[in-house]
């Protein structure tokens, strides 16, 4: 089994650092002001505090364990993608199965020179498997070797 380029753990560490800038620690100091509301002000600090460190923790600590648990095999009839900290997940896409497989980059995989492969197969209007975190040559050669090996026919 293969894994993703190290660099993708400071990738998700910057996504989860910016989520917690936009999103969580508003809602942090809201859920502050509403305890303060109920139980004073250092009630409401310590809420706000709490949960700001929390997701503070989270958005540093956990792109390490994705990393450790995100791997991949191109293996021969098949593409094996595992993934999951907590809730573990196995997927076997059938090379036979494949109809198109794409490289995506937005703009912060860009700064860190990363793209993503993803596979698309008849079952779904979106990606079937997807490889987060590979360097923008890697998913180039994986997306090709993969286009190659598959290709339904339609028969």
């Amino acid at each position: 089994m293969k894994q993703l380029d190290p660099k993708v753990t400071w990738l998700w560490r910057a996504q989860g650092l910016i989520r917690l800038v936009v999103f969580w620690g508003p809602a942090a100091a809201a859920a502050g002001f509403a305890a303060s509301s109920a139980g004073g002000m250092a009630v409401g600090s310590i809420v706000a505090g709490a949960l700001i460190l929390f997701f503070l923790t989270l958005a540093l600590v956990w792109p390490s364990l994705q990393y450790e648990y995100y791997q991949y095999d191109i293996r021969e009839h098949d593409l094996l993608v595992q993934r999951g900290v907590l809730f573990r997940r196995r997927s076997s896409i059938p090379h036979n199965r494949i109809q198109h497989v794409d490289t995506r980059q937005g703009p912060m995989e860009r700064i860190f020179g990363l793209s993503r492969v993803a596979v698309f197969t008849a079952a779904g209007m979106s990606a079937d498997g997807s490889i987060p975190g590979l360097l923008t040559e890697r998913a180039e050669a994986i997306r090709d070797e993969l286009a190659r090996r598959g290709g339904d026919d339609g028969v």
